[in-house]
């Protein structure tokens, strides 16, 4: 299939991403580590002794935080359940929050100012489309901060036009697809030869 398949006829449609709510160890560690590092603005707390949607007696802390143009991270602070863990079968680069900087050199002062506090960070890290770096917040949670490449948009309608193609064989052989080698040419060095 190189082609997509049509949208269903729904109801409704979506407007954006209300917000994304992540596990934290400390609440208030957590904001104030966001707004020192990140310069999130705290907007929101929530706190009750039940859970509101199941009932269930399980006190919580609710924090948000202004990502940015109209994004909203939030973070769960659970004190009476187990310690915070990770899936051990999901390798630590996996999940993760990126954000979006204006550009390279927003993104290297974002380095040297994560770094000037201590952060160990990792990148930056050309994915051609775009370029990041990455760390860990006091949560073990991995953040990305992303710029765009300038040949963006052209890089862009290349992906588009393969993107179908690259799902079905993808799905077909659970082998990485060629289609689009060259986003980390620059970053890998000569493509790996997959035996296809």
């Amino acid at each position: 299939m190189n082609t997509a398949p049509p949208l269903p006829a729904l109801p409704f449609r979506l407007g954006g991403v209300h917000h994304v709510a992540y596990r934290c160890k400390d609440a208030k560690e957590t904001v104030l580590w966001y707004r020192r590092m990140l310069g999130m603005d705290f907007v929101l707390a929530i706190a009750e002794d039940r859970v509101p949607s199941t009932k269930a007696p399980d006190p919580y802390m609710h924090v948000f935080l202004d990502a940015g143009g109209g994004n909203v991270l939030a973070f769960f602070e659970l004190p009476t359940q187990p310690p915070m863990g990770r899936d051990p079968a999901t390798p630590a680069w996996v999940q993760h929050i990126a954000f979006k900087l204006a550009n390279r050199a927003a993104l290297l002062a974002a380095k040297d100012h994560l770094e000037a506090q201590g952060v160990e960070v990792l990148g930056v890290t050309d994915h051609s489309l775009f370029h990041s770096i990455y760390f860990f917040d006091p949560n073990g949670h991995r953040l990305e901060l992303s710029c765009p490449d300038p040949d963006e948009a052209a890089l862009q309608a290349r992906l588009d036009e393969v993107k179908w193609a690259m799902l079905e064989e993808w799905s077909q052989t659970r082998r990485a697809p060629r289609h689009a080698a060259f986003l980390h040419e620059r970053e890998l060095g000569t493509p790996v030869e997959t035996g296809r």
